[in-house]
């Protein structure tokens, strides 16, 4: 199969997942916390849009989505490109408010579709470039960068699952 197939496949399935964790859940429902100091749903589900949409914008070189789109007015919150929930206290958690299901399906596809465009323009040999980031050792690459991406995303939707499964118990997802 070819690398960018799964890329894509990966990728993909990031608003298919939302999709079912946020299905039929009220504002309360996304913004319930488990205990005070976890994430509630809709925080984690913004967070990974906004995690995403960061570094694909950054690896780009171009604006986020979050900015060029005006993002930030459909969820009620500022226009700064460092806020991506990195370093949130439990407090600024809590303050979040969710917007409609649909709001974070639409950020989350608006954000796929500029990483599939990249995808799309990249070639195998790009994989290997090392970015300038001297903080890691190794410095990753390209390839490495998309896939922790990728796998920071799926982490994301299991905490919103699980999140979703305290709340209502086993047998909420539908299958």
């Amino acid at each position: 199969m070819d690398w960018r197939k799964i890329l894509i496949d990966g990728y993909n399935r990031i608003p298919e997942s939302m999709q079912s964790i946020g299905g039929g859940l009220t504002q309360e429902d996304m913004d319930w916390q488990p205990r005070n100091e976890c994430n509630s749903i809709g925080w984690t589900l913004w967070h990974l849009s906004r995690q995403q949409d960061a570094q694909i914008a950054s690896l780009m070189n171009v604006q986020q989505i979050w900015i060029e789109q005006q993002w930030y007015l459909k969820f009620k919150r500022t226009a700064d490109a460092q806020d991506t929930g990195f370093g949130h206290s439990p407090q600024t958690v809590a303050e979040f408010i969710s917007p409609p299901i649909q709001e974070f399906l639409d950020y989350q596809r608006a954000v796929l579709q500029r990483s599939m465009g990249y995808f799309n323009q990249l070639t195998e040999s790009d994989l290997d470039r090392e970015l300038d980031e001297p903080w890691f050792n190794p410095l990753p690459t390209l390839g490495v960068r998309l896939v922790s991406i990728l796998g920071d995303s799926l982490m994301h939707i299991g905490q919103a699952a699980y999140i979703r499964g305290l709340l209502q118990g086993k047998g909420w997802q539908s299958y």
